[in-house]
């Protein structure tokens, strides 16, 4: 193999592999794994808690699991990060994993155990880091013709494999807490065939906050139809404000009535809503 092209490989590992292409994580589900429950909170006396990672898809798969940590922006982006901000405290220190790896056949699952430590000193408030898990991607041998073709003008053509992975919220909260959120700044934004609602939440106090959006249009004769909802919706500490676009469902006249925006966590934890607000519309 020529020593340019081994150059240029090795380049192209070293980008895709590196931490530094993580700088903007997408936090969802990627290939076919599965994560449940899909956020840790340690709060109060329980200790330990328990990841279920299952394997959806028809190949082996291998998944190394690390912290890592991130900052949220107003846009609700993430940034991967190595110092907290102000405010920002991360949790990695006490928390404990494991395993650190897992191999998982198709349609097969394991446990991963996290267990929190040396907390009895915390200040009150809360900690935060992510428990990101990388896909490992199957190595082929270099010369091997899936990675690599010869072109009909004589170059080599190179075949690039993503790096897949999912990363979820991992929160230590102690002491004495306290949150308010409020929804503030609706506006209707789009096209008249596409609409969509902006919203900008508001967060003070100690800890996050996490639940469900809907929105529903009433109108002016009173009659409420659901146009909206987005669930896990979160505005992490330290940010204290965080901007949602919200895209409506077609069919009410969006010119007459109004909108009314619900917050509101899981419905068997709370009967009341984080915050509520409500926007008069008009032609």
């Amino acid at each position: 193999m020529p020593s340019k092209l081994r150059l240029l490989i090795r380049i192209i590992t070293a980008v895709l592999f590196s931490g530094g292409c993580l700088k903007a994580l997408p936090l969802k589900a990627q290939g076919n794994l599965l994560i449940t429950p899909m956020r840790v909170v340690f709060d109060g006396k329980k200790k330990m808690h328990e990841l279920n990672l299952a394997n959806t898809g028809s190949d082996t798969a291998r998944y190394i699991i690390s912290f890592i940590e991130i900052r949220m922006h107003e846009n609700g982006s993430f940034e991967q990060i190595t110092e907290a901000d102000s405010g920002q405290r991360f949790a990695s220190p006490f928390v404990r994993f494991f395993p650190r790896s897992v191999v998982l056949p198709p349609n097969e699952a394991q446990l991963v155990k996290l267990q929190v430590y040396n907390t009895g000193d915390l200040e009150s408030g809360e900690y935060r880091s992510h428990l990101y898990l990388r896909a490992e991607p199957v190595a082929a041998a270099l010369g091997d013709q899936t990675n690599q073709k010869e072109s009909a003008d004589g170059g080599i053509s190179i075949r690039l494999t993503p790096v897949f992975g999912i990363s979820i919220p991992v929160i230590i909260r102690t002491g004495e807490q306290n949150v308010e959120v409020g929804l503030d700044s609706l506006l209707m934004a789009g096209t008249p065939s596409a609409k969509q609602l902006q919203i900008t939440f508001k967060r003070k106090g100690n800890i996050s906050v996490y639940g469900d959006v809907r929105v529903d249009h009433l109108t002016p004769q009173g009659k409420r139809t659901q146009v909206a909802e987005i669930k896990g919706v979160a505005v992490y500490t330290p940010t204290t404000q965080r901007k949602l676009m919200i895209s409506l469902a077609a069919g009410p006249d969006y010119r007459t009535g109004r909108l009314e925006v619900t917050y509101m966590t899981a419905p068997e934890k709370s009967e009341t809503p984080l915050a509520w607000a409500a926007l008069t519309l008009r032609p």
